[in-house]
Protein backbone atom coordinates (compact mmCIF):
# COMPACT_ATOMS: atom_id res chain seq x y z
CA UNK A 1 0.00 0.00 0.00
CA UNK A 2 1.11 3.25 -0.78
CA UNK A 3 2.55 5.23 2.08
CA UNK A 4 1.24 8.92 2.83
CA UNK A 5 2.03 11.59 5.40
CA UNK A 6 -0.85 13.45 5.57
CA UNK A 7 -2.52 12.00 8.38
CA UNK A 8 -6.49 10.94 8.64
CA UNK A 9 -8.48 13.71 9.49
CA UNK A 10 -11.59 13.41 11.49
CA UNK A 11 -14.25 12.56 8.91
CA UNK A 12 -12.21 10.34 7.24
CA UNK A 13 -11.37 8.07 10.20
CA UNK A 14 -15.34 8.34 11.01
CA UNK A 15 -16.40 7.33 7.67
CA UNK A 16 -13.79 4.08 7.42
CA UNK A 17 -15.46 3.33 11.02
CA UNK A 18 -18.65 3.57 9.85
CA UNK A 19 -18.24 1.96 6.49
CA UNK A 20 -16.64 -1.48 7.99
CA UNK A 21 -19.13 -1.92 10.74
CA UNK A 22 -22.17 -1.72 7.91
CA UNK A 23 -20.32 -3.97 5.73
CA UNK A 24 -19.21 -6.12 8.52
CA UNK A 25 -23.22 -6.50 9.16
CA UNK A 26 -24.38 -6.77 5.24
CA UNK A 27 -21.47 -9.74 4.94
CA UNK A 28 -23.58 -11.84 7.60
CA UNK A 29 -26.67 -10.99 6.06
CA UNK A 30 -25.98 -11.76 2.79
CA UNK A 31 -24.38 -14.80 3.68
CA UNK A 32 -27.73 -16.04 5.02
CA UNK A 33 -29.73 -14.91 1.91
CA UNK A 34 -27.06 -16.81 -0.56
CA UNK A 35 -26.95 -19.60 1.79
CA UNK A 36 -30.37 -20.44 1.31
CA UNK A 37 -31.73 -18.53 -2.03
CA UNK A 38 -32.48 -20.91 -5.18
CA UNK A 39 -33.26 -18.43 -7.63
CA UNK A 40 -30.19 -17.88 -9.80
CA UNK A 41 -30.74 -14.52 -10.86
CA UNK A 42 -31.09 -13.18 -7.62
CA UNK A 43 -27.77 -15.26 -5.88
CA UNK A 44 -25.61 -13.84 -8.92
CA UNK A 45 -26.45 -10.12 -7.58
CA UNK A 46 -26.13 -11.20 -3.94
CA UNK A 47 -22.94 -12.91 -4.64
CA UNK A 48 -21.76 -9.48 -6.66
CA UNK A 49 -23.08 -7.59 -3.08
CA UNK A 50 -20.83 -9.79 -1.19
CA UNK A 51 -18.29 -9.34 -3.18
CA UNK A 52 -18.00 -6.00 -2.66
CA UNK A 53 -18.83 -5.67 0.97
CA UNK A 54 -15.92 -8.56 1.64
CA UNK A 55 -13.40 -6.01 -0.32
CA UNK A 56 -14.40 -2.82 1.81
CA UNK A 57 -13.98 -4.80 5.13
CA UNK A 58 -10.09 -5.36 3.54
CA UNK A 59 -9.16 -2.26 2.44
CA UNK A 60 -10.36 -0.38 5.60
CA UNK A 61 -8.32 -3.14 7.59
CA UNK A 62 -5.41 -2.33 5.65
CA UNK A 63 -5.64 1.70 6.06
CA UNK A 64 -6.57 1.15 9.96
CA UNK A 65 -3.18 -1.12 10.38
CA UNK A 66 -0.94 1.51 8.36
CA UNK A 67 -2.09 3.77 10.17
CA UNK A 68 -1.91 2.12 13.49
CA UNK A 69 -5.89 2.33 14.27
CA UNK A 70 -7.52 -0.56 16.24
CA UNK A 71 -10.26 -1.82 14.03
CA UNK A 72 -13.82 -2.17 15.50
CA UNK A 73 -14.84 -6.02 16.94
CA UNK A 74 -16.49 -7.95 14.03
CA UNK A 75 -19.94 -10.14 14.50
CA UNK A 76 -19.24 -13.76 14.50
CA UNK A 77 -20.62 -17.24 13.32
CA UNK A 78 -22.88 -17.33 16.70
CA UNK A 79 -24.92 -14.27 15.82
CA UNK A 80 -26.25 -15.87 12.10
CA UNK A 81 -27.25 -19.78 12.30
CA UNK A 82 -27.32 -20.90 8.91
CA UNK A 83 -29.26 -24.74 10.30
CA UNK A 84 -32.50 -23.08 10.35
CA UNK A 85 -34.94 -23.09 7.80
CA UNK A 86 -35.46 -19.73 5.99
CA UNK A 87 -37.12 -16.88 7.19
CA UNK A 88 -37.34 -15.09 3.66
CA UNK A 89 -38.51 -16.35 0.51
CA UNK A 90 -35.82 -15.40 -2.23
CA UNK A 91 -37.27 -12.15 -3.38
CA UNK A 92 -36.76 -10.59 -0.25
CA UNK A 93 -33.01 -10.97 -0.63
CA UNK A 94 -33.49 -8.80 -4.24
CA UNK A 95 -35.41 -6.67 -2.34
CA UNK A 96 -32.81 -6.24 -0.05
CA UNK A 97 -29.94 -5.76 -2.03
CA UNK A 98 -32.19 -2.85 -3.84
CA UNK A 99 -32.89 -1.31 -0.46
CA UNK A 100 -29.96 -0.91 0.79
CA UNK A 101 -27.51 -0.21 -2.35
CA UNK A 102 -29.92 3.06 -2.35
CA UNK A 103 -29.06 3.20 1.30
CA UNK A 104 -25.59 2.98 0.58
CA UNK A 105 -25.39 5.66 -3.05
CA UNK A 106 -27.01 8.62 -1.08
CA UNK A 107 -24.99 7.48 2.25
CA UNK A 108 -21.62 7.39 0.89
CA UNK A 109 -22.12 10.12 -1.10
CA UNK A 110 -22.53 12.31 2.34
CA UNK A 111 -19.21 10.31 3.47
CA UNK A 112 -17.51 11.09 -0.13
CA UNK A 113 -18.43 14.59 0.26
CA UNK A 114 -16.32 15.03 3.79
CA UNK A 115 -12.81 13.44 2.73
CA UNK A 116 -9.71 14.89 0.99
CA UNK A 117 -6.93 12.38 1.34
CA UNK A 118 -6.55 10.99 -2.18
CA UNK A 119 -6.73 7.01 -1.32
CA UNK A 120 -9.61 8.01 0.70
CA UNK A 121 -11.79 9.77 -1.97
CA UNK A 122 -10.66 7.21 -4.25
CA UNK A 123 -12.09 4.74 -2.21
CA UNK A 124 -15.37 5.96 -1.02
CA UNK A 125 -16.01 7.11 -4.79
CA UNK A 126 -15.31 3.39 -5.72
CA UNK A 127 -18.12 2.44 -2.88
CA UNK A 128 -20.58 4.74 -4.33
CA UNK A 129 -19.73 3.80 -8.08
CA UNK A 130 -20.39 0.08 -7.27
CA UNK A 131 -23.27 0.76 -5.07
CA UNK A 132 -25.05 2.25 -8.49
CA UNK A 133 -23.86 -0.46 -9.96
CA UNK A 134 -25.35 -2.69 -7.56
CA UNK A 135 -28.80 -0.52 -7.29
CA UNK A 136 -28.54 -0.82 -11.27
CA UNK A 137 -28.90 -4.41 -11.46
CA UNK A 138 -30.66 -5.13 -8.82
CA UNK A 139 -33.69 -2.58 -9.76
CA UNK A 140 -33.44 -4.65 -13.49
CA UNK A 141 -33.97 -7.52 -11.70
CA UNK A 142 -36.90 -6.63 -9.71
CA UNK A 143 -38.43 -5.32 -13.08
CA UNK A 144 -37.50 -8.40 -15.04
CA UNK A 145 -39.83 -10.39 -12.52
CA UNK A 146 -42.49 -7.88 -11.70
CA UNK A 147 -41.95 -6.69 -8.15
CA UNK A 148 -40.45 -3.34 -8.59
CA UNK A 149 -42.98 -0.50 -8.45
CA UNK A 150 -42.55 2.93 -9.98
CA UNK A 151 -43.32 6.44 -8.52
CA UNK A 152 -46.93 7.96 -9.67
CA UNK A 153 -46.81 9.43 -13.31
CA UNK A 154 -47.88 13.07 -14.07
CA UNK A 155 -48.46 14.61 -17.67
CA UNK A 156 -45.73 16.28 -19.06
CA UNK A 157 -45.24 20.05 -18.40
CA UNK A 158 -46.13 22.09 -21.50
CA UNK A 159 -44.31 25.44 -20.48
CA UNK A 160 -41.93 26.62 -17.30
CA UNK A 161 -43.90 28.74 -15.05
CA UNK A 162 -42.88 30.78 -12.23
CA UNK A 163 -44.00 30.80 -8.69
CA UNK A 164 -46.22 33.86 -8.47
CA UNK A 165 -47.87 33.94 -4.92
CA UNK A 166 -46.64 33.15 -1.50
CA UNK A 167 -49.43 30.79 -1.39
CA UNK A 168 -47.34 27.84 -3.23
CA UNK A 169 -46.39 26.43 0.19
CA UNK A 170 -49.55 26.45 2.50
CA UNK A 171 -50.29 23.32 3.31
CA UNK A 172 -53.38 24.18 4.75
CA UNK A 173 -56.82 25.18 3.27
CA UNK A 174 -57.26 25.42 -0.89
CA UNK A 175 -53.38 23.48 -1.44
CA UNK A 176 -51.38 23.36 -4.79
CA UNK A 177 -50.69 19.87 -6.15
CA UNK A 178 -47.48 17.93 -5.06
CA UNK A 179 -44.73 19.12 -7.31
CA UNK A 180 -42.40 16.13 -9.05
CA UNK A 181 -39.91 16.24 -6.00
CA UNK A 182 -42.24 15.94 -2.90
CA UNK A 183 -43.78 13.29 -4.99
CA UNK A 184 -40.52 11.87 -5.42
CA UNK A 185 -39.91 11.77 -1.34
CA UNK A 186 -43.14 10.75 -0.66
CA UNK A 187 -43.45 7.52 -2.79
CA UNK A 188 -40.26 6.46 -1.59
CA UNK A 189 -40.80 6.79 2.10
CA UNK A 190 -44.10 5.18 1.31
CA UNK A 191 -41.87 2.17 0.46
CA UNK A 192 -38.76 2.49 2.66
CA UNK A 193 -41.34 2.07 5.33
CA UNK A 194 -43.09 -1.14 3.63
CA UNK A 195 -39.35 -2.59 3.60
CA UNK A 196 -39.13 -1.69 7.01
CA UNK A 197 -42.67 -3.31 7.77
CA UNK A 198 -41.31 -6.63 6.37
CA UNK A 199 -38.03 -6.70 8.65
CA UNK A 200 -40.49 -5.79 11.62
CA UNK A 201 -42.95 -8.84 10.74
CA UNK A 202 -39.89 -11.55 10.08
CA UNK A 203 -38.14 -10.54 13.41
CA UNK A 204 -41.31 -9.84 15.46
CA UNK A 205 -41.10 -13.95 14.41
CA UNK A 206 -38.68 -15.19 15.65
CA UNK A 207 -37.22 -12.81 18.47
CA UNK A 208 -38.10 -14.08 22.08
CA UNK A 209 -36.58 -11.28 24.71
CA UNK A 210 -39.79 -9.26 25.71
CA UNK A 211 -37.86 -5.96 25.82
CA UNK A 212 -36.52 -6.27 21.99
CA UNK A 213 -40.00 -7.42 21.02
CA UNK A 214 -41.78 -4.55 22.15
CA UNK A 215 -39.07 -2.20 20.55
CA UNK A 216 -39.60 -3.98 17.08
CA UNK A 217 -43.24 -3.45 17.87
CA UNK A 218 -42.79 -0.13 18.28
CA UNK A 219 -40.76 0.40 14.63
CA UNK A 220 -43.41 -1.74 13.01
CA UNK A 221 -45.64 0.59 14.26
CA UNK A 222 -43.91 3.95 13.08
CA UNK A 223 -43.85 2.53 9.80
CA UNK A 224 -47.01 2.11 9.41
CA UNK A 225 -48.06 5.25 10.86
CA UNK A 226 -45.90 7.29 8.27
CA UNK A 227 -47.24 4.56 5.44
CA UNK A 228 -51.11 6.01 5.88
CA UNK A 229 -50.30 9.42 6.76
CA UNK A 230 -48.04 9.50 3.51
CA UNK A 231 -50.35 7.38 1.43
CA UNK A 232 -53.65 9.09 2.33
CA UNK A 233 -51.70 12.12 0.80
CA UNK A 234 -51.60 10.83 -2.42
CA UNK A 235 -55.17 9.41 -2.29
CA UNK A 236 -56.56 13.19 -1.38
CA UNK A 237 -53.99 14.41 -4.66
CA UNK A 238 -56.05 11.35 -7.07
CA UNK A 239 -52.19 10.17 -7.61
CA UNK A 240 -53.45 7.10 -5.86
CA UNK A 241 -51.68 5.13 -2.69
CA UNK A 242 -48.99 2.99 -3.33
CA UNK A 243 -49.71 -0.20 -3.15
CA UNK A 244 -47.97 -2.87 0.07
CA UNK A 245 -44.90 -5.39 -1.36
CA UNK A 246 -46.08 -9.06 -1.39
CA UNK A 247 -45.08 -10.48 1.97
CA UNK A 248 -41.83 -12.03 0.85
CA UNK A 249 -41.65 -13.30 4.88
CA UNK A 250 -41.93 -17.36 5.79
CA UNK A 251 -43.75 -19.00 8.43
CA UNK A 252 -40.54 -20.20 10.19
CA UNK A 253 -40.55 -19.31 13.78
CA UNK A 254 -36.83 -20.42 14.22
CA UNK A 255 -34.09 -17.27 14.52
CA UNK A 256 -31.33 -17.03 12.12
CA UNK A 257 -30.20 -14.20 13.82
CA UNK A 258 -29.00 -13.11 17.24
CA UNK A 259 -30.50 -10.47 19.37
CA UNK A 260 -27.52 -8.37 18.81
CA UNK A 261 -27.57 -8.45 14.90
CA UNK A 262 -31.10 -7.40 14.46
CA UNK A 263 -31.02 -4.43 16.92
CA UNK A 264 -27.50 -3.30 15.24
CA UNK A 265 -29.55 -3.76 12.04
CA UNK A 266 -32.28 -1.01 13.55
CA UNK A 267 -29.95 1.03 14.58
CA UNK A 268 -28.34 1.46 11.25
CA UNK A 269 -31.91 1.54 9.39
CA UNK A 270 -33.02 4.34 11.89
CA UNK A 271 -29.94 6.26 11.11
CA UNK A 272 -30.39 6.27 7.11
CA UNK A 273 -34.16 6.84 7.84
CA UNK A 274 -33.53 10.01 9.74
CA UNK A 275 -30.80 11.22 6.59
CA UNK A 276 -33.99 10.84 4.11
CA UNK A 277 -36.43 12.63 6.31
CA UNK A 278 -34.32 14.93 6.41
CA UNK A 279 -33.48 15.22 2.48
CA UNK A 280 -37.68 15.07 1.95
CA UNK A 281 -37.67 17.78 4.46
CA UNK A 282 -35.46 19.84 2.59
CA UNK A 283 -36.96 19.39 -0.76
CA UNK A 284 -40.62 20.10 0.41
CA UNK A 285 -41.84 23.58 -0.23
CA UNK A 286 -45.37 22.81 1.28
CA UNK A 287 -46.12 23.32 4.96
CA UNK A 288 -47.51 20.34 5.94
CA UNK A 289 -45.53 18.46 3.95
CA UNK A 290 -42.70 19.86 6.31
CA UNK A 291 -44.64 19.46 9.35
CA UNK A 292 -44.87 15.61 8.97
CA UNK A 293 -41.50 15.48 8.17
CA UNK A 294 -40.20 16.90 11.37
CA UNK A 295 -43.16 14.93 13.67
CA UNK A 296 -41.51 11.64 11.81
CA UNK A 297 -38.17 12.83 12.59
CA UNK A 298 -38.87 13.50 15.72
CA UNK A 299 -40.53 10.01 16.78
CA UNK A 300 -37.61 8.25 15.31
CA UNK A 301 -35.37 10.04 17.15
CA UNK A 302 -36.65 9.35 20.45
CA UNK A 303 -37.66 5.78 18.82
CA UNK A 304 -33.80 5.29 18.41
CA UNK A 305 -33.04 6.12 21.56
CA UNK A 306 -34.51 3.36 23.16
CA UNK A 307 -32.85 1.39 20.80
CA UNK A 308 -29.29 2.85 22.02
CA UNK A 309 -30.22 1.99 25.50
CA UNK A 310 -31.01 -1.65 24.88
CA UNK A 311 -27.25 -1.81 22.96
CA UNK A 312 -25.41 0.56 25.79
CA UNK A 313 -27.07 -1.74 28.96
CA UNK A 314 -26.10 -5.12 26.50
CA UNK A 315 -22.41 -3.96 25.45
CA UNK A 316 -23.55 -4.52 22.29
CA UNK A 317 -22.37 -0.84 20.99
CA UNK A 318 -18.85 0.16 20.08
CA UNK A 319 -17.65 3.65 20.69
CA UNK A 320 -17.09 5.42 17.33
CA UNK A 321 -13.46 6.93 17.62
CA UNK A 322 -13.25 10.55 19.20
CA UNK A 323 -11.83 13.77 20.27
CA UNK A 324 -9.57 13.43 23.79
CA UNK A 325 -10.70 15.35 26.62
CA UNK A 326 -8.40 18.68 26.76
CA UNK A 327 -9.75 19.93 29.71
CA UNK A 328 -8.77 16.30 31.68
CA UNK A 329 -5.47 16.18 30.22
CA UNK A 330 -4.95 19.82 31.29
CA UNK A 331 -6.22 18.55 34.48
CA UNK A 332 -8.93 21.24 34.77
CA UNK A 333 -11.96 18.60 35.20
Amino acid sequence: MVSHTARLSSSEIGGLWAIFLQEDMSIRLLEYFIHHNQDEEIKSVLEQALTASISRIQQVTDIFKEEGIPLPDRLTDEDVDLSVPPLFYDTFALSFVYSMGRMTMVNMGFVTANVARTDILSFFTTIVKESATLYQNATSLMLKKGIYDRPPMIPYPKKVEYIEKQSYILGLGKKRPLNTAEITEIFFNVERNYFSILICTAFLQIVKDKEIRKYIKEGKEISEKQIRVFNDLLLKEELLGIKPTQMEVTDSQAAPFSDKLIVLLFHSLNAIDITFLGHALSLSMRTDLAAHYQKFILEILLYEEKGFTIMVNRSWLQMPPHAPNRRELEGLT
